[in-house]
């Protein structure tokens, strides 16, 4: 082995090895803390008096701080502030996870009960790691919410930066390939189906903090595969938009946006000429 290039892993291994915190105890962190709030995701009755859901919190804030500590020198705010701020709005974000759960619950045909929501639909999963990680976002810590999300996009195939700011009774269908960008705003009680995008018409750079995704209203519906891009598209409150839609542009409230395509149907065995299929 060429000792220069091990000295050249060596070198950039000792300059970002405390730039970030552990993935794997990141990842910990999100299912102890999911597992203390949900028992779906545990399977086991552990906890029997509130003294012991506390002590658990505490234990949680504990390693939470560990986790969090090689990112001091990347914010102002002490790392004991960030996450005692953090565990003063778990109550509110708690509540607001089961509005979702249950909006999903609701809104669903196939669901059978919101314990079947919490245990099994991947989109419940992707909602509560982002309002997780928004709540370590709006703290302006770095590099730790991405992590946090970056896990759920493994897990579920959801996309969510946590920049976004999603209010309560979100729902998310089906879920896969879903992606919502960071300066995208969503209303109450929205539902989107798999594949939709709501991102950027532009990817440069300098945009940084410009607003670059689309804001969504209340009360939308937005079908599987719909694209919604800019900063300056607004979906009005109550509108649909169906499957397949590429929109930048605003729609006034209670819209409905569709797409049509041609589609042609004829027995086999007519003899009118070749098809040519483009693969």
């Amino acid at each position: 082995m060429n000792k220069n290039f091990a000295q050249e892993i060596l070198t950039y291994r000792h300059a970002h090895l405390s730039a970030f915190p552990s993935k794997v105890q990141t990842y910990n962190f999100i299912n102890d803390l999911i597992e203390l709030l949900f028992p779906h995701f545990s399977g086991e009755m552990e906890y029997f008096v509130a003294d012991e859901i506390s002590g658990k919190l505490a234990l949680i804030e504990r390693d939470l701080k560990k986790i969090l500590r090689p990112l001091q020198p990347k914010t102002s705010c002490p790392i004991e502030e960030i996450t005692g701020r953090f565990f003063a709005n778990l109550p509110s974000l708690y509540r607001t996870l089961w509005k979702d759960a249950e909006a999903i619950h609701q809104g669903d045909p196939a669901s059978e009960s919101i314990d079947e929501v919490i245990s099994a639909y991947p989109g419940f999963f992707a909602i509560y790691t982002y309002r997780v990680a928004h709540e370590f976002y709006k703290c302006e810590l770095p590099i730790f919410p991405r992590l946090i999300t970056e896990y759920a996009h493994f897990r579920t195939g959801i996309d969510i930066h946590p920049g976004a700011q999603i209010q309560e009774s979100f729902f998310i269908d089906h879920g896969t390939g879903i992606v919502v960008g960071e300066t995208t705003r969503i209303g109450k009680n929205v539902k989107i189906y798999q594949g939709v995008t709501l991102g950027a018409l532009s990817v440069q750079k300098k945009l940084a903090n410009v607003k670059r995704h689309p804001t969504i209203e209340d009360n939308v519906v937005i079908y599987s595969n719909a694209t919604i891009l800019g900063g300056k598209a607004v979906i009005g409150h109550d509108s649909i938009i169906g499957g397949n839609v590429w929109l930048t542009d605003s729609v006034p409230p209670y819209s409905v946006v569709y797409h049509t395509s041609e589609i042609k149907v004829r027995p086999q065995k007519m003899e009118n000429g070749e098809i040519n299929f483009i693969i």
